[in-house]
């Protein structure tokens, strides 16, 4: 076994460009809705009422730039072969999993925007830039977009669980190198 330093992914894992943006928006996902189960009990009194929102909004904003980097470069790069152990229903349930956690995620991150801008102002991230409000307003935005992002985030994070606890089967029980070939670990060929 070996660390890779690869940029880009090969036949065994990943790169560390994929590794890094995994797990960094991996991290950001959780705390995010960690952040946004606390703003909500936020009353307008709240030393952080003005602060949070502001702080959860422009990691949101960058986590939306992240995936959107995420899928790029997942376009671009090839991804690992299969391994072999793993059956074709291993694989379709991967592939369908991982696609629910991206479908999840842009859901997320778009209703989240929609909610930020439904009074029609910019969102401002970290007072780096702004990302104009969406150019198209609707009647109970805020609500709808409130409703569509709490649940959205709700099941990406039990899907996440999902495939966190799959990735330690896979380590511990089956003793694949699923889990290795996320964290860098190259398993080398005899």
């Amino acid at each position: 076994m070996a660390i890779t330093a690869r940029l880009t992914n090969d036949t065994h894992s990943y790169g560390w460009v994929m590794i890094l943006l995994h797990w960094l928006m991996a991290l950001a996902i959780v705390g995010l809705y960690l952040l946004g189960l606390y703003i909500v009990d936020l009353t307008y009194y709240d030393p952080d009422y003005q602060t949070m929102p502001d702080l959860h909004r422009s990691i949101g904003i960058l986590v939306l730039i992240a995936l959107v980097l995420r899928l790029g470069w997942r376009a671009l790069d090839r991804s690992p072969a299969p391994l072999p152990e793993h059956g074709s229903l291993v694989r379709l349930a991967t592939k369908a999993g991982h696609a629910a956690l991206y479908l999840l995620m842009l859901l997320t991150l778009v209703s989240g925007y929609l909610i930020s801008t439904a009074d029609g102002r910019p969102i401002e991230v970290f007072d780096w830039f702004q990302v104009p409000a969406s150019p198209l307003q609707y009647d109970g935005q805020e609500d709808i977009a409130g409703f569509v992002h709490y649940w959205s985030a709700t099941t990406l994070l039990a899907l996440a669980g999902l495939h966190a606890l799959a990735a330690l089967k896979h380590h511990f029980i089956d003793k694949d190198a699923t889990l290795k070939r996320i964290i860098g670990i190259r398993q080398e060929t005899p």
